[in-house]
């Protein structure tokens, strides 16, 4: 389907439902146009949009949030209000904007005055919508992981890519703001100020399990059939979806229908740092073997203690383990260098290790992390902050820190782990193909049954 064909389908699907806000595009005029801002629309508004993303955006004078989607009516309107009254002060006018509220982002998709979107959807709705966002020519910020399989994970890479849309994923591990240490220790990495780098430990996190939930009534404000999306049917308790009367961590993130739980949670930032570390962005490993502890019974059921060994073709070896300290230590022939967020998350019902009270950063002898790097040197992307460099890179159209095609392959890495564990045996991976070598047990893994009418696979390019 061409670009033209999907939004005008959109558009006849969707007529009479809304009104479209009237604001111009800065892309109608460029960037030198009067008052030219980046109007962008924030798809799903729980706890990760309201802590993080729309917190980091906002405050940039170069965008607007002009409009926002979520399948729970309640949360949309409280997002809205909340941009309203963030505009209201900062502007000192209590009309400044109308911002649009929808439950079906797909209508927002067809509005020719948003140029970007920022999807902060449960981890199982996030590569249907980069894909049709992308048709719809619209700019993405995308949380992690990309993807809730590595088939859908390659769909989404390819239509980004097609599309040349900018893209970045929420792998802020890579930024100046907050965390300049993983810039640092990646760079002195790269530069063999370890020496040759043999193998990476990473330290995770993992999340309780809980009992059996009853069976609740849907909430008149959420439209649960949508929320599940292409997974399958099941009964409606709070535990499984998102709380209703705050915004605390939800529930989703501990169930296999929505994702592989911390091994793609936290694993997708400090598998990224790995992989930014060695130059193995655009790659994988090509042997994994794992084992995890999972659930016997209850709502829950991502896996629990873990252990995960995989080795790239570059002779590296990587241990991702919950057993070890949050974060990522690099082990070189020459030393070593342990770098993490110092037992911080991103917002705050978001765990930590709690193991270790371990600096933000060390090495094996301090004065390796006083080396300067010249400019002679490797020199990785500096990026002020994610959210910013997007923005940045919206305005110029060049490549972001963090693109599609090294947010899949990180989000890659990450899967080809839960599939081991869940197997608990090696495996050999062709990163190329993107297939397991003589394993069709494993191979099936690679993508779930999607269910109609949603998924990456019902997305017509």
């Amino acid at each position: 389907m061409k670009r033209r064909d999907f939004l005008k389908n959109t558009a006849a699907a969707t007529a009479g439902l809304f009104g479209l806000p009237t604001i111009v595009s800065c892309t109608v005029f460029g960037q030198k146009a009067p008052g030219g801002k980046i109007n962008i629309a924030q798809i799903g508004c729980g706890r990760i949009a309201r802590e993080h993303d729309l917190l980091e955006t906002i405050k940039h004078d170069m965008c607007r949030i002009v409009a926002v989607a979520d399948v729970d009516s309640k949360r949309a309107a409280d997002c809205k209000k909340w941009i309203e009254d963030y505009y209201a002060k900062k502007t000192k006018k209590e009309n400044y904007i109308d911002v649009k509220t929808y439950c079906d982002y797909r209508q927002i998709l067809q509005d020719k005055s948003i140029d970007a979107v920022i999807i902060s959807t449960p981890d199982h709705w996030h590569a249907q919508p980069a894909m049709e966002s992308a048709l719809a020519g619209k700019h993405i910020y995308l949380q992690k992981p990309a993807s809730l399989t590595i088939r859908e994970g390659r769909q989404m890479s390819d239509a980004v890519t097609k599309a040349g849309v900018v893209f970045q994923v929420g792998s802020q591990q890579r930024s100046q703001t907050p965390w300049p240490q993983f810039h640092k220790a990646c760079q002195l990495v790269r530069n063999g100020k370890i020496g040759s780098i043999k193998h990476i430990q990473i330290g995770l996190s993992t999340d309780p399990g809980c009992g059996e939930e009853a069976q609740m009534p849907v909430p008149d404000n959420l439209n649960y059939d949508m929320w599940l999306g292409s997974t399958p049917l099941v009964y409606y308790t709070e535990k499984r979806v998102h709380p209703q009367k705050d915004y605390s961590r939800p529930g989703w993130l501990r169930c296999e229908q929505f994702g592989a739980g911390m091994i793609t949670g936290w694993g997708a930032h400090h598998i990224d740092i790995a992989h930014w570390g060695t130059g193995a962005e655009l790659t994988g490993p090509v042997e994994v073997e794992g084992q995890a502890e999972f659930p016997k019974s209850g709502l829950w059921n991502v896996h629990g203690d873990f252990k995960v060994f995989a080795k790239y073709a570059s002779g590296i070896t990587m241990e991702i383990s919950s057993a070890f300290p949050n974060g990522v230590r690099f082990e070189g022939t020459e030393g070593w260098i342990f770098v993490a967020r110092g037992n911080v998350g991103v917002t705050a019902s978001d765990p930590t290790s709690g193991k270790s009270k371990n600096s933000h950063l060390m090495a094996s002898d301090p004065k390796i992390l006083d080396i300067q790097i010249k400019d002679s040197e490797i020199l990785l992307y500096k990026s002020p902050e994610q959210h910013l460099n997007w923005l940045e890179c919206i305005q110029t159209g060049k490549q972001t820190v963090a693109p599609v095609e090294v947010a899949h392959r990180s989000c890659s890495a990450c899967l080809v782990s839960s599939i081991a564990m869940k197997l608990r045996r090696k495996l050999k991976w062709d990163p190329a193909k993107e297939l397991f070598i003589g394993d069709d047990d494993a191979n099936s893994m690679l993508s779930r049954p999607q269910r109609k009418p949603y998924g990456t696979n019902y997305v017509v390019i």
